[in-house]
């Protein structure tokens, strides 16, 4: 079963300048879990006292979600992450050979190190949910990954992530998800070893939803995500772009409660001071908006000439835009909208000629204004 790892609160705070207090740690989580998100990644707690805090707090609240906590492959940060009482636990040590070579380790040193934490957090918490990540896992050499993955695996880790820490993979090309996720699934099948398959992928070239179903079509079974896609440099997935696609294209037979989704992105847009960007897909204030005359008289008539998605999957509704581009069905739509039943055409063209003036300005013209514009033309037709 496909299960969704929400990041905000990790990876979301790795956002330059997105610091999330407490208290809305804790609503954030709230909504999330009445989304239904099967994993909330609720922070790496011995960064900060605060966020060591808001894990606990949040792995307190006996959500439906499993609760978890990012953790080096240190003893320290496994103990400080069961201290907060959390149900998931994410490990994660980097195997590219540069990498080693800066930590002046070799391949076997650093398993060694990875094997031993995950076994002292299995010892501990024989229920605990472990992912190992072997980060930058795309970019470094595969039978080190694999290596990794199996002795990880071995130890008692549940789930191995593979990371596209950069965003390099580009499905259809040599480097592409599918392949990747497929090859790992099958050499450590090879081993007699099945561990859940997670990926982690970043935006940097505006590809990381797009792996990450090439992922899940090869049988990834977690795909992480945050609220806006937030994260180290262009994010990562955008939690409601991909459960809009997940439950819509994919059929993905989930009760999740995409309802919420707009309170959610509220919330965090308003506290990690990032505005939605107004052409975001799924939440985007115009992504169910249509503005020029033929997208807007073909879609009063049948919204899906011109929209592949339904808003109210995700508590939205189709919008008609007034400005330099309407056209007359589209004003007509919203007079009836205010209640303005009895415009005749010359006002009606009158109001269509103004609503056009202000378009050209830069602006769309909202229902308050239309009130406005209506009632001054009126006026002044009658008083002259």
């Amino acid at each position: 079963m496909l299960r969704i790892l929400d990041s905000t609160l990790r990876e979301g705070e790795q956002t330059p300048g997105v610091y999330f207090d407490v208290h809305i740690k804790i609503a954030i989580a709230d909504l999330l879990d009445s989304i239904g998100i099967d994993i909330i990644e609720a922070g790496h707690p011995v960064v900060t006292e605060n966020i060591r805090q808001a894990v606990a707090g949040i792995a307190a609240r006996n959500l439906s979600a499993r609760v978890g906590a990012h953790a080096r492959s240190i003893e320290r940060d496994v103990d400080v992450a069961l201290e907060c009482g959390v149900g998931f636990l994410g490990i994660f040590y980097c195997v590219s050979d540069a990498r080693l070579s800066h930590h002046s380790q070799s391949l076997p040193q650093a398993i060694d190190r990875i094997s031993r934490v995950i076994r002292m957090a299995r010892g501990k918490r024989p229920d605990l949910l472990i992912r190992y990540t072997p980060e930058d896992a795309v970019r470094s050499p595969y039978a080190n990954v694999l290596t990794a993955a199996t002795e990880a695996v071995r130890a008692g880790a549940d789930i191995i992530s593979i990371a596209d820490t950069t965003g390099v993979m580009i499905p259809g090309s040599e480097r592409n998800m599918f392949d990747y996720v497929s090859r790992l699934k099958d050499d450590l099948a090879r081993r007699d070893l099945f561990p859940d398959i997670a990926v982690h992928c970043h935006n940097d070239r505006g590809l990381a939803l797009a792996n990450a179903l090439d992922a899940f079509r090869a049988g990834a079974s977690i795909i992480d995500a945050t609220v806006l896609g937030l994260g180290e440099r262009a994010g990562i997935v955008d939690l409601a772009t991909l459960l809009a696609v997940l439950a819509h294209d994919f059929r993905v037979d989930r009760q999740w409660n995409l309802v919420r989704i707009p309170e959610l992105y509220e919330l965090v847009s308003r506290y990690a001071r990032v505005p939605i960007p107004v052409n975001l897909p799924v939440t985007g204030k115009n992504a169910f908006t249509h503005c020029a005359g033929v997208h807007t008289q073909a879609a009063m008539k049948n919204p899906l000439h011109y929209q592949s998605l339904d808003p109210g999957v995700v508590g939205r509704h189709s919008e008609v835009s007034l400005d330099h581009m309407s056209g007359m069905a589209a004003l007509m739509h919203c007079l009836e909208q205010i209640g303005e039943m009895e415009v005749d055409d010359d006002l009606a063209g009158k109001v269509l000629k103004k609503v056009k003036e202000v378009g050209e300005t830069g602006r769309t013209v909202d229902l308050l204004e239309l009130r406005y514009i209506v009632k001054y033309l009126r006026e002044h037709r009658a008083a002259a």
